[in-house]
């Protein structure tokens, strides 16, 4: 039997398919009818044009995602609900933690079936952002289960998303327990990371790629590398982890590159780091026109397509760093590059890289294609969960 609710909607004739497929989004376009009068953040009953139950969720007639569906069984949506889901997340990621790594994403929204959740532990700072009015009114027992399962020193709401106000939520940052600080340092690969915590880009530090970081070691012993979009030297302080020689670091942030100085200091490497502050697109142009040589060179940009639409632009943005680093890569030589858009699909991803390797008479070995780490799974049904694309290419 489906949870009592308030109120129900029905789909509308061939728009319940992804829904019945594990889908957590109902789009307001998709919506025939209400019935009833559920308020901003009540649970309703998801029905398709036969009446047949789908799902419930909770409402908000203010965002395009009017509903945002929790349950395709027979649960009420309450606070207990809620609190059980963030215990079974944080259990399932118990089982992989490493003693090299104190650092995971706890909650990762719909993929945990918490829809917009998201909790990051950073050592002993909690990190928590809520992305949906339905699960803002849970935020005092979303934050007292964290604290009880994780006990930090600190959580902090980083309610900064401007997604927030697309939901009708205000935008802010709040200590909700604990002392503030503005860093932290986190242990990631057996390498000490010191993030921001007061201005840094999402919840700090990009947690997703901490596998993938590991898994450029073994490609870098002696080598010299380029570590375009370094952030704060994930991918550049591997690289010199595991033997290179030479590693060049670039990002456009000032105070990014601060931290990958000192983050290269505290790590004993600084001597063979080579920090640039410049936009990487700039960078990479002029170093292939001057005919700069590396052994390993790593791409890991932004979001280039936010949406559909941007599609296009996002393939020729692509394809242009990709050209750049490919003419650069000694023969033998790795290109590590990657895509952090749900929008761009890792088949057309895979062949704007190929098609920048053939623009350049290039003959490309595909050593492995992956994904992000562990704690951000992937849910059956709900292909956005599965964003961030990792190509590794070797020029033979």
């Amino acid at each position: 039997m489906p949870p009592d609710t308030k109120a129900s909607l029905v789909l509308k004739n061939g728009m319940h398919k992804a829904v019945a497929q594990g889908h957590p989004w109902v789009y307001r376009t998709q919506i025939e009818i209400i019935t009833g009068d559920p308020s901003p953040g009540d649970a309703v009953t998801v029905l398709d044009f036969r009446g047949r139950y789908l799902g419930a969720g909770l409402y908000n007639p203010h965002s395009m995602i009017t509903v945002r569906i929790l349950t395709q069984s027979h649960e009420t949506i309450s606070a207990s609900l809620i609190e059980s889901r963030i215990r079974a997340a944080i259990a399932f990621r118990r089982q992989f933690w490493r003693l090299d790594t104190d650092s995971y994403r706890l909650v990762f929204g719909e993929a945990d079936r918490l829809p917009g959740l998201i909790v990051d532990l950073f050592a002993h700072t909690l990190v928590v952002q809520i992305l949906s009015l339905g699960m803002e009114q849970f935020l005092d027992a979303i934050c007292e289960t964290l604290l009880a399962e994780i006990k930090p020193e600190r959580l902090i709401l980083q309610h900064e998303e401007a997604i927030r106000s697309k939901e009708g939520l205000p935008l802010y940052r709040k200590i909700f327990a604990g002392t503030d600080q503005d860093q932290e340092t986190i242990l990631e690969n057996g390498l000490k990371l010191t993030m921001d915590l007061a201005s840094g880009q999402k919840t700090g530090y990009f947690l997703d790629q901490k596998a993938n970081h590991a898994y450029l070691r073994p490609f870098v012993q002696g080598k010299k590398v380029l570590d375009c979009f370094t952030y704060i030297g994930g991918f550049a302080l591997n690289a010199l982890a595991g033997g290179a020689s030479d590693v060049t670091a670039v990002d456009v942030s000032d105070a990014a590159m601060d931290l990958t100085r000192a983050n290269a200091r505290q790590n004993g490497f600084s001597d063979r780091l080579t920090p640039v502050v410049s936009n990487a697109f700039d960078f990479l142009r002029e170093q292939a026109r001057a005919k700069a040589r590396y052994d390993v060179i790593v791409l890991d940009p932004p979001a280039f397509a936010k949406s559909h639409s941007a599609q296009a632009g996002a393939v020729r943005g692509y394809k242009e760093i990709n050209l750049s680093a490919l003419k650069m890569l000694e023969s033998g030589g790795v290109l590590a590059t990657h895509s952090c858009s749900f929008h761009m699909p890792e088949a057309l991803f895979l062949e704007t890289v190929l098609s920048a390797a053939r623009d350049v008479h290039r003959t490309v070995r595909i050593l492995d294609i992956r994904r992000q780490d562990f704690d951000h799974p992937v849910l059956g049904g709900y292909p956005e969960s599965h964003y961030l694309k990792s190509i590794w290419l070797q020029v033979i």
